[in-house]
């Protein structure tokens, strides 16, 4: 065992959840479930396997894995998603690690799956991302999505070995409700931060998503995946857009006192059930 504690935010996610919690049960004690309302047998599995589990408030992705990560035993914290499994590589250059500087952070390579499909070119062929750090030192940003490390300046950033297989999507229908549910909450946090949604944010920036993940990144050799993702790609980058211009035009007609809260409440409301 290493002085890791594990962190995962979960939503009905009985499907993934133990295959995820067997493999890392060969590295830690510690490993916190931060649940939000699951209606299925999430809670249960985590706990026959030994987790802590806590039922918290939905304050968005960053919020909660912060949430989780005050409860850790350990201040080494390895935060994941309860759709990503680590595989023995990762496990093991875990275990290999000294845990004596907590001003480094540990980069993880991801391995991404369309369905039971690996993918191996576009943006999801490339996935990376610092997954194991030291709380005194680094914590979540909590804006409503897309949750960034906030790491120290003096930070030092290594790679493992090993991946963090993630199963993002089963098929092209849930990841068109994925890219909904995002977009929505994109815009909330572009409105909140003040951005605009202009000509080319609409019209230009979906077109060269999709070219790039298409055809620069090479996502046509992933076959009628890789079309998925190119043209979801596309739709997502519009739809943010595209709800934060309603929030503007909204804004401009004096009405926003009402439209955009009665905005947020509804993206906070999706929020909580994905």
């Amino acid at each position: 065992m290493v002085p890791v504690s594990v962190v995962i935010i979960t939503k009905n996610e009985a499907e993934m959840i133990s295959r995820s919690i067997f493999m890392l049960k060969q590295i830690t004690d510690d490993i916190i479930i931060v649940d939000n309302d699951s209606t299925d047998q999430t809670l249960n599995i985590s706990i026959e396997n030994g987790c802590r589990v806590y039922q918290k408030n939905w304050d968005g992705y960053g919020a909660n894995k912060n949430k989780g990560i005050e409860l850790a035993r350990y201040n080494w914290i390895l935060s994941i998603d309860a759709d990503e499994i680590p595989d023995t590589a990762l496990l093991t250059s875990i275990t290999e690690l000294e845990f004596d500087d907590n001003n480094t952070v540990y980069d993880i390579p991801f391995k991404a799956y369309y369905g039971d499909k690996p993918i191996n070119f576009g943006n999801w062929g490339r996935d990376h991302h610092i997954r194991l750090f030291n709380r005194t030192c680094v914590k979540w940003s909590e804006p409503p999505v897309h949750e960034i490390l906030i790491l120290p300046q003096n930070v030092r950033v290594k790679k493992l070995n090993g991946h963090l297989h993630h199963y993002s999507v089963k098929n092209a229908q849930e990841h068109e409700a994925k890219i909904i549910h995002y977009a929505q909450l994109s815009a909330l946090k572009y409105l909140q931060s003040g951005k605009k949604a202009g000509f080319v944010k609409l019209y230009i920036a979906p077109v060269f998503h999709f070219v790039k993940t298409y055809v620069f990144l090479l996502g046509f050799l992933d076959g009628k995946e890789g079309w998925n993702i190119a043209k979801m790609a596309l739709k997502n980058t519009w739809l943010k857009y595209y709800y934060l211009s309603k929030a503007q035009h909204a804004s401009n007609q004096k009405s926003y006192s009402k439209e955009v809260p009665a905005m947020a409440y509804k993206l906070k409301a999706d929020a909580q059930t994905e």
